[in-house]
């Protein structure tokens, strides 16, 4: 910002002039003759001045809005310049203009000139907002009586009246002069006066300071304050208390100014604006002109800009200041207005940039970040295309000095701004959804994309924008500079050569490059690429200023990232100018190295002499000497480019022990430089990192032309041993000289004795001229990048025939021993059945002729099955995973050995997936798991080898089991439950019978020999088994084919509770049906015993309602009374029921009756039920029908449209107990059970079945 005057650039902020701090000390008494620094009023004026002062500083970027003033300290007799004059030859004229208006002749701004810098600095250092004024209220010396008794002395009261009435009198005039000067322009005038604490609390006072503001002018209104001295912090508070008072008067004094200069810019605006002709006669065209309208306006805009920005109104001042920086853009697009490289010409363009900066400030502080670097773009295109229309175009060093400026301003403005308030945004591309859906348009996704020129960056990419474009101004300086003798230097060139353009670019790149390591991200380790590059322009620019030992400090750090991540595009110009660093600085061992890998970039340095960098090797090796002639010098090229594009392939990726396998390594020259003459003296290839397996000594050629491939027989190479060290080196021969592009293969055979992953670890070439001995290790499997990505075998030499390898691992061979012939086999019965212990027989036979120790692991996989629980079962040891470590001991050849594994499989059918590891290791062999390279083990691998087989194991069920459920409603006491009956009444409860028929059916393919069933029961309180078809003597030891079924019929007694709904909470089964059974093996064997549960059915008994049930026996004797018993049962949940019972006999009945024939029964409650009993006596044999039952159940329904209720008869079912059963839904079982008898009148059953007694003799 040293470019600009700071007044045009700081930030505004009303000023405060502070005069009258400079007070004198007290007299002191002799005692104390270091009293006087100690003076309280000396310690006050210097606190205050300190508080005054550091409230706010002088500063670019301060967007704070607190109320604090500038504060100027002043002396008590400054001076303001006048407002307006006169002109000299217009004294009689009524017409006065400022001293700084382009209307007064002496004005430096005279005729035409816009504003100058001293104007802002009128308002910031020389005319105040406010002005403070500090004085001494005069305080008369202390008088200490005698003595306490002493009556007061009157004279030296009124004496001392009289002198601070004198000494108040002349406070009174100085600062009525003081208000006088102040007045005149408008200013706030504020008095302070310095009083000490014992004249605070002076009753005199009150009176005193009334009289100092009359007869001063004072205004009533934060005119008059008294201070004493006081304490820092206290002193800090009245100075915050003090700026609060003064800065509505402040304001105001800055919204006067605004308001005159608006009235002013109006009467120009209502002024016609005329445009003379663009350049007056050739005669002429230095006539001073008056300023046009379009420069008042740019004047009068700037001027209510800077005094809203007094204000603090900073989007005020930002619309001023963008009417005024239109206004100045089109004044320059006007030559008669602004004529080019001209002193106004000049002064404007500062006051332009001045305004841009200023409006950036301002959209920044707003956090308007996008505005404010489209302002600072639209500068600088607006005034570029200004530039060359003066003639000051991209072709010279003033526009490039000037865009230089634009930019590093910027980057001046952002870093102070950061040092405060600014904060940086960070630029993230949304969350591109839509990318991953099909059919998205590519404008829409280019929409989600971000321009970089449109986001606002940190400080240090606006100083590298400064650095690049300071580097293209020194270059059209020089490119001048060449050419000054030829024709006329243009204009600013002598003040260009005063120039150090290269420090000014060094500083700019490293500032940028500091700036750019404060912002990288820090979740990066590595420097980010572009402030390496920065780092790389900084040391070409030390390079260009002949500081070549630091150019080469950075050299160094830079090509660390560059040589590691592999970017040859940016080594190449870096090795360029890093050698002719080296070359000045006189080292030759860094310049050999940096020649050497300069080589291996080849073309990618961008020199039209790449070509001969071999020879320019060979010349430095040849004309000088390395410091150390005992050593090699050592070129580690492990991260760079290698010096050939090399290649390692072997024939085969896996080989056995004992077997020959060919390789070969190719090495090509780069294709555009010839290494004929470099002195290449041999090559190492190395199979271990210790010591070389071969040596290829250089021999020369007979003369010729030499070959575009080669092939140099390696024959058999050594390999090393155990130990990792090779037991001795070959050494052949061979021409290890290449021209552009050429080819030098090395082909050889390796045969290993033991396990091992062999590769070419590294290679060595070699070069020795004079008393150079320089040594290349590099690794031949890193190819170059420009290499072709598929290897070739070279096939043969004359013709050259490739064969293309198809194999992703060809760069090493792994050397394993032999496979262990052993025969596996699994002996098992398919299917299994559940329940059972399966046995699978594991048959291992050694059939190869060494012997092995055989070890086997079991897994049984987890099922996905439900409720599936699976084990599986070797000798003692079980495990529902992994059984490990079956031995199988020591296996001769020939042996076969025989073990069992048992699988267990339960609840679930479906497949059961077993893996069985078969591991051997031959006998005597080390412990040893993997094969590993020799460089990195010592020990013998052992021999093992290991085979999965994977078993999948059908399961199905042996046993297939169905039931069938028949609910019989109960009447009778059943058999050890003589209190369920009573307890049923008490309870709400009513007792049921369920029948059970289970059928048992053999499924599986293979027949079972059961050896029991029974029935296991269980405690259940509210069923119990009553009884079952089991027998042990009919059920054991039975033998079921596939597809026999065994059928057993168990009864349960019941007792159900009204209010449980059983179709969602049905009863438990009270027992299980245990099966214990064997297979039948094919050579009739049984297998081992297996047991089969199965529970009994949940039961949901159908919920009933009014019923009538009527118990008649079976047969009866003739002439002998027969009990017939009814009962009716109300089941219903919560209705009553008035029930009716009407035995209605025939003519043709074969009975005598004796009982009720007609009559209703008691009301029956919900649960309740009540009995009727009747008398027959039979008349004849055989099969007597009974005589018709009819039951019905009386219900009071409301009748339609009279308010009154008649009676309806509702037909209860009359069941027979002897036949009735019903399913689970209610329904009854037509199969094994009898219609019941219906005693309704309903013409729908035309099948009526009437219940008879077989009548005996």
């Amino acid at each position: 910002m040293n470019s600009y005057p700071p007044e045009l650039l700081v930030q505004l902020a009303p000023v405060l002039f502070v005069a009258g701090l400079e007070f004198a000390a007290a007299p002191q008494t002799p005692q104390s003759p270091t009293a006087k620094s100690q003076d309280p009023f000396v310690l006050l004026s210097t606190r205050l001045k300190d508080a005054l002062t550091s409230q706010r500083k002088v500063a670019v970027w301060q967007p704070e809005k607190a109320k604090t003033f500038q504060v100027v300290l002043v002396d008590k007799e400054v001076r303001f310049p006048p407002r307006k004059i006169y002109p000299p030859e217009e004294q009689h004229s009524h017409v006065a203009h400022s001293p700084l208006s382009p209307l007064t002749p002496t004005s430096p701004l005279h005729p035409d000139g816009l504003i100058a810098p001293i104007w802002i600095r009128k308002h910031t250092t020389l005319v105040p907002s406010v002005f403070v004024l500090f004085m001494r209220l005069f305080e008369y010396p202390p008088h200490t009586p005698k003595s306490p008794l002493d009556p007061p002395d009157a004279d030296r009261d009124r004496e001392q009246e009289q002198e601070e009435r004198r000494k108040d009198t002349e406070l009174s005039a100085e600062i009525a002069q003081r208000k006088k000067s102040t007045a005149e322009r408008g200013l706030k005038l504020t008095v302070v006066l310095i009083a000490s604490r014992k004249m605070l609390d002076d009753p005199s006072l009150d009176g005193r300071l009334t009289y100092i503001r009359r007869q001063s002018g004072l205004d009533s209104r934060a005119s008059l304050f008294v201070l004493s001295p006081v304490t820092a912090s206290e002193l800090t508070e009245f100075v915050q208390s003090l700026q609060q008072a003064l800065w509505d008067p402040a304001i105001e004094y800055y919204t006067s100014h605004s308001k005159r200069v608006r009235r002013k810019r109006n009467r120009h605006a209502q002024s016609s604006t005329s445009f003379s002709s663009a350049l007056s006669p050739l005669g002429s065209a230095a006539v001073a002109r008056p300023l046009r309208p379009e420069g008042w306006t740019v004047r009068y805009e700037y001027k209510m800009a800077c005094f809203a920005e007094f204000r603090g109104e900073d989007e005020v001042a930002l619309k001023h200041y963008q009417d005024a920086y239109e206004m100045l853009v089109t004044m320059f697009g006007l030559a008669s207005m602004l004529p080019a490289r001209t002193k106004r010409w000049a002064e404007a363009k500062v006051l332009a940039d001045c305004i841009n900066l200023k409006i950036c400030k301002l959209y920044l502080y707003n956090e308007e970040y996008t505005l404010a670097l489209s302002q600072h773009n639209s500068h600088v295109r607006k005034f570029s295309d200004l530039s060359r229309s003066w003639g000051i175009g991209e072709e010279t060093f003033e526009f490039w000095s000037w865009a230089a400026r634009q930019y590093r301003i910027l980057a001046e403005l952002l870093e102070q701004g950061t040092r405060s308030t600014l904060k940086i945004p960070t630029h993230r591309l949304p969350a591109v959804a839509a990318a991953q859906r099909p059919g998205v348009e590519v404008d829409a996704m280019r929409a989600l994309g971000m321009n970089p020129s449109h986001a606002l960056q940190h400080p240090g990419f606006y100083y590298y924008t400064a650095a690049r474009r300071t580097e293209r101004r020194r270059e059209r300086f020089l490119a001048v500079s060449e050419d000054d003798a030829t024709r006329m230097a243009p204009p600013g060139y002598t003040n260009e050569k005063k120039v150090d353009h290269l420090t000014i670019i060094l500083e700019l790149y490293t500032k940028s490059y500091e700036l750019f390591k404060q912002y990288a991200p820090p979740n990066v380790q590595s420097q980010g690429r572009l402030t390496l590059y920065i780092a790389y322009r900084i040391a070409q620019t030390y390079y260009d200023s002949g500081k070549f030992d630091m150019a080469v400090r950075f050299f160094e750090r830079i090509a660390k990232t560059y040589r590691r991540e592999s970017w040859g595009s940016m080594m190449g110009p870096l090795l360029s100018t890093w050698y002719r660093c080296a070359q000045q600085l006189g080292d030759v061992e860094l310049s050999v190295k940096l020649l050497i890998e300069m080589i291996g970039h080849g073309s990618e340095l961008g020199r039209e002499d790449s070509s001969e960098l071999a020879e320019d090797l060979l010349a430095v090796m040849q004309s000088t000497a390395p410091s150390t002639v005992d050593e090699a010098l050592v070129v580690d090229l492990s991260e760079a480019a290698p010096l050939f594009t090399s290649d390692v392939i072997f024939w085969k990726s896996e080989a056995t022990v004992g077997e020959e396998v060919a390789f070969q390594v190719s090495l090509t020259a780069p294709s555009d430089i010839s290494l004929a003459s470099v002195p290449f003296t041999s090559i190492a290839v190395f199979l271990s990192d210790e010591n070389a397996a071969v040596i290829v000594q250089h021999v020369d050629t007979d003369g010729g032309e030499s070959e575009r491939v080669s092939r140099i027989d390696l024959g058999a190479v050594p390999l090393p041993d155990e130990t990792g060290s090779s037991n001795s080196t070959k050494e052949v021969s061979g021409s290890l000289r290449w021209g552009a592009g050429d080819t030098l293969v090395l082909s050889g055979l390796i045969k290993a004795s033991a396990p091992s992953v062999v590769k070419v670890a590294k290679l060595i070439v070699t070069l020795k001229q004079g008393s150079w001995w320089v040594e290349i290790p590099f690794d031949p499997s890193s190819a170059r990048p420009t290499s072709a990505s598929n290897p070739k075998w070279l096939w043969s030499v004359d013709p050259v025939q490739y064969l293309a390898v198809q194999r992703p691992e060809y760069s090493s061979v792994t050397i394993r021993n032999p496979s262990h012939e052993l025969r596996f086999r699994l002996h098992h019965q398919e299917p299994a059945y559940l329940g059972e212990e399966y046995p699978i027989t594991i048959d291992i036979t050694n059939i190869d002729t060494r012997e092995f120790d055989v070890v086997v692991d079991a897994l049984l996989h987890p099922t996905e099955l439900d409720d599936a629980e699976d084990h599986i079962r070797f000798g003692d040891e079980e495990s529902n995973s992994l059984i490990k470590g079956i031995s199988f001991g020591p296996l001769a050849p020939g042996v076969s050995v025989l073990k069992t594994l048992y699988l267990t499989s339960t609840r679930a059918a479906g497949s059961r997936t077993l893996d069985i590891s078969v591991q051997s290791r031959s006998a005597g062999s080390a412990d040893g798991s993997s094969p590993v390279s020799p460089s990195t083990s010592s020990t013998v691998v052992a021999d093992t080898n290991e085979v999965l087989h994977t078993q999948v194991v059908p399961t199905v069920d042996a046993l297939k089991i169905d039931h069938n459920i028949i609910y019989r409603r109960s009447l009778d006491h059943s058999p050890g439950m003589e209190d369920t009956h009573e307890r049923d009444l008490l309870s709400g409860t009513n007792a049921m019978q369920a029948v059970v028929t289970t059928r048992l059916e053999c499924v599986g393919p293979w027949g079972i020999n059961v050896e029991r069933v029974m029935l296991s029961q269980k405690d259940h309180s509210s069923c119990s088994v009553l009884d079952t078809s089991l027998e042990e003597e009919d059920n054991a030891d039975m033998e079921w084919l596939p597809g026999d079924e065994y059928c057993i019929v168990s009864r349960l007694h019941l007792t159900l509770d009204e209010d449980e709904k059983y179709d969602e909470n049905p009863l438990l089964g009270p027992g299980e049906y245990e099966v214990r059974w064997r297979r039948i093996l094919p050579d009739g064997d049984l297998g081992s015993t297996s047991v089969s549960q199965f529970l009994l059915p949940p039961l949901r008994p159908p919920a009933d309602g009014l019923v009538a049930l009527v118990d008649v026996p079976s047969t009866a004797k003739l002439h002998t009374p027969v009990l017939i018993r009814l009962t009716v049962r109300n089941g219903q949940v919560s209705r009553s029921a008035n029930v009716t019972v009407q035995l209605e006999p025939e003519p043709s009945d074969c009975f005598i009756v004796g009982g009720l024939r007609s009559g209703r029964l008691p009301i029956l409650l919900p649960g309740a039920e009540e009995t009727v009993l009747w008398q027959l006596i039979p008349l004849e044999c055989g099969f007597a029908k009974l005589p018709n039952i009819k039951v019905l159940d009386r219900r009071k329904v409301p009748s339609a449209g009279q308010g009154e209720t008649e009676t309806e008869e509702e037909a209860v079912k009359v069941v027979d107990i002897r036949w009735e059963g019903r399913s689970a839904d209610g329904s009854e079982d037509h199969v094994s059970t009898r219609r019941s008898v219906d005693s309704s009148d309903s013409e729908s059953d035309k099948r009526q079945v009437v219940p008879t007694i077989l009548v005996l003799p």
